[in-house]
């Protein structure tokens, strides 16, 4: 019988407990009732807020209205636009052929940042190229662990190898809403988990690094800010559903 490799960081501790009540509110937050008449509306609205705080993320801060009224042109933010746009089309493909997906996000994420020959392509490392391997095995069927559990992963894998040149860290945020959205854990891509992380940034660039030290109080410590974040994410659901039943 194969172990799961990730089932043990459940057993670290407060990260159950954390990992329930992140999806008790995504659970709730789903049932918004904007969601039944207005659920478009709701999603663009996401879309943007989670591509402004990506980029933000990134260094790249913009106000919500300028980007909204279109006259932001720094290429960090319109990739991170397109990269939030396309998530719902990548979504089947991902547990198929993750390597290729993030490929995709990469051309996405860094047109006009980074050179024409790199888009797409991982940096020449051996070693971070096996470690895309491994990170793929988990995506096509290598885990059973709960799906926020292994988005966490993703992500925090995706921040400490930083396979992509330029903004990889939209790449890895987005990979990481990719797996919630793929294993229905948020099946319209509507928690906007990247804003959870711009609220609460110092704390989401400690935990990263804690993670990428891979020992257990890191890797716990990392799992604990992302349901945070996931909490906050859920949040924003519920926020921007008032406002768009406010203004129906």
């Amino acid at each position: 019988m194969t172990t799961d490799p990730l089932a043990p960081l459940l057993t670290l501790a407060d990260v159950g407990p954390a990992v329930d009540r992140a999806r008790e509110r995504v659970d709730q937050a789903l049932r918004h009732r904007a969601l039944r008449r207005h659920g478009g509306q709701v999603a663009a609205e996401i879309s943007l807020r989670s591509a402004v705080a990506s980029a933000a993320l990134e260094g790249y801060e913009h106000e919500r209205e300028a980007v909204r009224a279109g006259t932001v042109t720094d290429p960090v933010l319109q990739g991170a636009l397109r990269v939030a746009g396309a998530l719902p089309g990548l979504a089947d493909l991902w547990t198929r052929a993750p390597r290729q997906v993030l490929a995709k996000l990469h051309v996405l994420a860094a047109r006009d940042v980074v050179p024409e020959h790199e888009l797409g392509r991982p940096v020449a490392d051996p070693a971070a190229g096996a470690r895309l391997d491994g990170l793929a095995g988990l995506l096509t069927g290598g885990t059973k662990v709960d799906p926020l559990v292994l988005a966490a992963v993703v992500h925090g894998e995706l921040l400490a190898l930083r396979p992509f040149a330029g903004p990889s860290g939209v790449v890895a945020r987005a990979a990481a809403r990719l797996t919630l959205l793929a294993s229905g854990f948020d099946p319209r891509g509507l928690v906007a988990v990247d804003v959870g992380h711009q609220e609460r940034s110092p704390e989401y660039v400690g935990a990263a690094g804690a993670f990428a030290t891979g020992t257990p109080d890191g890797v716990r410590s990392w799992l604990r800010h992302y349901a945070t974040a996931v909490e906050i994410g859920a949040e924003q659901v519920a926020l921007v559903g008032d406002e768009v039943l406010a203004a129906a």
